[in-house]
């Protein structure tokens, strides 16, 4: 008798469901509010400023007669009174929220203009044929590139906060994953994962630990040793944890959670004799083209603090440089025209990961938006998840701390921004219940890093997971199991540093 197998829900669906959760919470959670200050820090010897919340001055909204006011969200328009928009506006509203510096609108077009730029890429033929040329020279020790991808894609999440920037590496590694064998799951582990596991565990990450650390009072860049271990020690994990799954498709490809999708990358070589072809001198000045922008994003990124437009702007130029060497070259009988085709091409294949930034994004705007000076459901929830947090032990709060970390990060996926919600709260939050600030810092980044495996409202993931054409249901299946040895570590980890005084 044939298993029936499990349909997971498409991303779309799984938000619809949510925004409809939420709207729901806003006709039983009154509103909340806080005031908000501007807290100063030291970092890389500059003083940096950010407005927080003031954890004393919570308040809920309350009509003439004193009784607290619940939203009700309206189901279409805005509401004149509190001029917040209809759960229907939240696909339009989430999408066009925020600016270019990294909120919905800002990544939405990161992805968008990114899969352009290596869609012309794709077009040369230049990557396909230097993945061709990989497989014929590293046959039977490929297996030693993964722990090398793994350990580098790690280093760049605890060095300088790579998420999003993992996106265009996911085009280049997926196929040669396939190609070699195994599929797009580890292609995503590798490069996405990876970054994550790094982000979570990083002693210098400037997008996270440093800002989470400065609101906290914390000092800067303190407490390493103990990160540095975590840090090797979750890399280590998740080579391990990717290798086992690579063993087993490598024995069984049915096994594979990415099968069927991966057909698209498998049909691409069918036919086609590896050992035959050969790097031409326009392949070749186009892998040049995509080696300099790789060491000018990185360059740029640890040196000029590049961000979402100058790092979307460095691809565009790759692809506009890709296309002129492929025309001139004639690689794959390419004409100037296929350069706006292919681009368009490269842009509808991630259209759905960009859409799913801004229905993400109207999630939060559904209750109530990130800004605790605004009345909000959100600020509600959090005042009192901070609340049961503060009766309970010691270890057994800063594990709590970690667990609400997780699932706040659902609602606001940014790391800076989740620490200048949380941390002003969590931070003399510890110091009541007998927990260092450094553990509650260690908390949020656990919370914060290792979930965006699993959110399907991170934008970073679900550009990750369009760019290898996998959806996210199939990736759940292998993460969820990630996810559990994760948190089995993580919380051993957060006992054993509230025992030792982690400081």
């Amino acid at each position: 008798m044939k298993q029936k197998q499990i349909t997971f829900p498409h991303t779309f669906v799984i938000i619809f469901f949510v925004v409809l959760f939420c709207a729901a919470l806003t006709y039983i959670i009154p509103m909340g509010q806080y005031d908000t200050m501007e807290v100063s820090y030291e970092q890389n010897g500059e003083t940096k400023t950010r407005t927080v919340l003031d954890a004393d001055s919570f308040r809920y909204v309350t009509d003439e007669n004193g009784n607290p006011q619940t939203y009700r969200v309206p189901v279409f328009g805005t509401d004149d009174v509190g001029g917040k928009l209809g759960m229907l506006n939240y696909a339009f509203e989430g999408l066009v929220s925020g600016d270019k510096w990294g909120a919905a609108v800002g990544v939405a077009a990161f992805i968008l203009i990114v899969g352009g730029a290596f869609g012309i890429m794709f077009r040369t033929g230049a990557v396909e044929n230097a993945i061709f040329a990989a497989i014929s020279r590293t046959k039977s020790r490929e297996y030693l590139l993964i722990p090398f991808l793994f350990l580098l894609f790690s280093a760049g999440g605890a060095i300088f906060g790579m998420s999003e920037e993992a996106i265009p590496f996911v085009m280049i590694v997926v196929p040669v994953l396939v190609m070699m064998g195994y599929d797009a799951v580890m292609g995503v582990m590798i490069t996405y994962g990876a970054t994550q596991i790094g982000f979570a565990t990083s002693w210098m990450n400037p997008f996270s630990v440093s800002v989470a650390q400065g609101l906290s009072g914390v000092p800067i860049m303190s407490g390493a040793g103990l990160r540095i271990f975590c840090w090797v020690l979750f890399t280590a994990v998740g080579i391990a944890v990717t290798m086992l799954y690579g063993r087993k498709i490598k024995k069984n490809p049915l096994a594979s959670y990415s099968y069927e999708s991966d057909a698209y990358f498998r049909e691409n070589t069918s036919g086609k004799d590896v050992k035959s072809i050969k790097l031409g001198a326009g392949d070749i000045l186009v892998l040049l083209a995509l080696l300099v922008t790789i060491i000018w994003v990185i360059w740029g990124v640890i040196a000029k603090g590049y961000y979402i437009p100058e790092i979307t702007a460095q691809f565009f130029i790759m692809g506009v440089v890709a296309g002129v060497i492929g025309v001139v070259f004639k690689l794959n009988d390419m004409k100037l025209n296929d350069i706006a085709t292919s681009f368009q091409k490269g842009a509808a294949d991630l259209l759905g990961a960009a859409l799913v930034v801004g229905m993400a994004r109207g999630i939060l705007i559904v209750l109530g938006g990130s800004d605790p000076s605004v009345p909000s459901v959100l600020n509600t929830v959090l005042h009192a998840a901070a609340g049961a947090i503060g009766n309970l032990p010691p270890a057994i709060s800063a594990w709590f701390m970690y667990i609400f970390q997780s699932i706040f990060n659902f609602f606001v996926t940014s790391g800076s921004g989740q620490a200048a919600l949380t941390m002003p709260l969590m931070a003399p939050l510890s110091d009541l219940v007998g927990v260092t600030r450094q553990v509650a810092v260690l908390a949020f980044q656990f919370g914060d890093g290792f979930s965006n495996l699993v959110v399907p409202t991170s934008g970073a993931l679900i550009g990750c997971l369009g760019a290898a054409r996998l959806d996210f249901g199939r990736w759940l299946k292998f993460s969820i199991k990630l996810q559990g040895v994760l948190v089995v570590f993580a919380s051993i980890i957060m006992v054993a540093a509230v025992l030792m005084g982690y400081n």
